[in-house]
């Protein structure tokens, strides 16, 4: 598989690394100062920028009929890119993170969410921490995960990000944030009651495991997508199909 590297950061560098173990060939940097116009002849992008380009940076790329990876966090598509996608008959996968672990995570927590809910004996809350350089608070990761126990919680109708000025309201879910050091990703799901408090946590030993599942997810996007916008629940459902038969 030949691929373009939209955004070369912490991220884009890890991909690379995954890219080139499994026998993947870069053939295009892109950054602020190159054209997108460079991915032309790459089999995929990999777009891991900001969250103020990513929909430009996306625009141009369907535009120029490469399907896209992107992993960019803090924003959400337009109708005009979906349009765009669309029209374009282009494919994009786009996760708040591509973690295989994380993605399990999630089904985990939607599956106790929906246990605990049935009682109403305890209290839903996240708490997320990242180093000290992320650009986003809450995470991506942590915003999906609120809306997968709001999901499954009735008497939840609101997310508070961060502390609020006064009490909670019994219909909030808080999500806490920590910036500080070198904390690759950590991320805690808490229910809370009167007599025992039950948690669910992932935590990331490094940026490996993330870079691998969007390398995974490119070679889905060779292999089996459909035109469209896809999530990492495609990927995964294949991964989880095949019982391990492909090596991950």
């Amino acid at each position: 598989m030949k691929y373009a590297m939209v955004g070369h950061g912490r991220m884009g560098r890890a991909v690379d690394a995954q890219a080139s173990e499994r026998g993947h060939e870069r053939v295009a940097v892109v950054d602020r100062h190159t054209p997108p116009d460079r991915v032309a002849g790459a089999d995929v992008a990999f777009e891991f920028t900001v969250a103020e380009a990513a929909e430009t940076n996306l625009l141009a790329l369907v535009g120029c009929g490469v399907p896209v990876v992107c992993g960019t966090t803090g924003w959400a598509p337009s109708a005009t890119l979906r349009e765009a996608l669309e029209a374009s008959g282009g494919s994009v996968v786009f996760a708040p993170n591509f973690s295989v672990g994380v993605n399990l995570f999630f089904r985990i927590v939607d599956h106790a969410a929906r246990l605990i809910a049935t009682l109403g004996l305890h209290d839903p809350f996240i708490q997320e921490a990242h180093h000290r350089g992320k650009l986003d608070a809450p995470s991506g990761t942590a915003r999906r995960l609120a809306s997968i126990v709001l999901d499954a919680d009735r008497r939840l109708q609101r997310v508070q990000e961060g502390n609020p000025a006064g009490a909670l309201p019994a219909d909030t879910l808080q999500i806490s944030s920590t910036r500080a050091g070198a904390e690759p990703g950590a991320h805690l799901v808490g229910f809370d009651g009167a007599h025992d408090l039950l948690t669910l946590q992932h935590r990331a030993r490094g940026r490996e495991g993330f870079a691998l599942g969007a390398v995974l997810a490119a070679e889905w996007l060779g292999r089996d997508a459909q035109p469209g916008w896809h999530t990492f629940e495609s990927v995964l459902n294949e991964i989880l199909a095949n019982g391990g038969d492909r090596e991950l």
